[in-house]
């Protein structure tokens, strides 16, 4: 693991059981984008949050591997 990836888990260690757990959340919150009501974003802005949170899923997911 690289240092970035250790900061990066360090920061949710104390939140979150497991790397998995917060995939499982982060999922949630894509989840939720679907959601959102009209005229609050720009569809452009939700689709860059969710293709962060999907990154970050992504990652935390082949942390656990």
């Amino acid at each position: 693991m690289i240092k970035s990836e250790r900061i990066f888990l360090d920061l949710f260690e104390d939140a979150y059981a497991s790397p998995a757990e917060l995939a499982d959340v982060l999922d949630l919150g894509l989840e939720m984008l679907f959601y959102v009501e009209e005229d609050t974003f720009s569809q452009r802005e939700i689709q860059n949050v969710a293709a962060a949170l999907r990154g970050i899923s992504g990652v935390l997911k082949g942390c656990t591997r």
